[in-house]
């Protein structure tokens, strides 16, 4: 290779030498691998221009003071991804935090992982914050999928909380028709849905370091045509982790469609419940009770029982909202009425 020539090879930077002294690139191979993935990208994609106007005998001059114009914005972003991790810390009320030094070494040296979390492990919320004691983060974002916007909302919510960030800064989100996301974001909370829309325009995930694919064991659509095509994209993202959680037992499929991938089970916490079956009151004219009015009938029973807190499951937004604005105008006014 001759002076003044930048080699790759499959895209990778190989060596680059030059004598113009605007463009340092003795050590670029060095520089290029603290970069984020997508700048690191960008960069390699103006080393091989330049090496071609070079074989044709162009001038490569205006290239090379534009590669080191990105390449010093791309540095001053890198450094300024790595400043942003905040200090972590772990609720020592949640049973995962009992596992986070286990958790983070298979993060580092395993490229899939399956976390087998019962319900209130803290799965969800303490997962994106391991990772960044993993050392992830640092090359690119990460991404946490949810299957319900409501979820992806208040999770973004809590992990930004416990982190003593706004949200919307180092820990955003992003669902269909809403997003509170910035330039210093770092981790990132969104539906399956939307994580699917981005391959459209970012085939290989570049912009991504780490993935969770949170409540697998639902196995809708989404999650099933994600996890069959990040299967095919690990082999080609060796740096790329993918931690999958699932609420149940039944991981055989996980780890089997992934080569066999470490499992890690964390307990949860459980309360006493105690369960009443209340028949449904068919009305006069009707012969039948809405769900708003049965919703109404449990609570005030509920509340009559003594202090305490309800929580109420429903099928979905609509029925969350109908029954916000019911519960609004029967229950005392000194109760709270949060819509989840």
């Amino acid at each position: 290779m001759e002076e003044g020539e930048c080699g790759l090879n499959d895209g990778t930077l190989t060596r680059a030498v030059s004598t113009d002294s605007r463009l340092n690139i003795d050590n670029l191979t060095g520089r290029l691998s603290n970069l984020l993935l997508v700048d690191r990208r960008s960069i390699e994609s103006g080393l091989r221009r330049i090496r071609q106007h070079e074989k044709f005998g162009k001038s490569t001059d205006r290239d090379k003071a534009k590669l080191r114009q990105q390449l010093t914005a791309a540095e001053a972003r890198s450094r300024q991804q790595r400043e942003n991790v905040p200090s972590l810390r772990y609720p020592t009320s949640l049973p995962i935090s009992e596992r986070v030094d286990e958790i983070v070494d298979l993060v580092r040296t395993r490229q899939v992982v399956v976390i087998c979390g019962e319900t209130g492990s803290g799965k969800s919320t303490q997962l994106p914050k391991i990772c960044l004691a993993a050392g992830r983060g640092r090359l690119g974002n990460i991404v946490h999928t949810q299957p319900r916007r409501i979820a992806a909302r208040s999770i973004a919510a809590r992990v930004a909380s416990e982190l003593n960030v706004g949200l919307g800064g180092i820990v955003g989100y992003r669902v269909r028709f809403d997003q509170k996301l910035s330039k210093e974001t770092i981790v990132k909370v969104m539906t399956d849905g939307m994580l699917l829309a981005e391959i459209e325009t970012d085939r290989q995930l570049l912009q991504y370091d780490t993935i969770i694919i949170d409540e697998a064991h639902e196995r809708s659509l989404n999650i099933d045509l994600l996890l069959g095509y990040l299967k095919n994209l690990l082999p080609q993202r060796p740096e790329l982790r993918l931690l999958i959680t699932s609420a149940t037992l039944e991981i055989e499929k996980f780890t089997r469609h992934f080569s066999d991938a470490p499992v890690l089970e964390v307990s949860g916490r459980t309360y006493p419940v105690e369960v009443r079956y209340r028949p449904v009151e068919a009305d006069e004219v009707s012969n039948e009770e809405s769900e708003t009015e049965a919703v109404l009938r449990g609570v005030q029973e509920a509340l009559e029982d003594g202090p305490g807190d309800v929580l109420v499951f429903l099928p979905g937004e609509r029925e969350i909202r109908e029954s916000e604005e019911v519960l609004l105008n029967w229950i005392p006014s000194d109760i709270d009425v949060l819509p989840l």
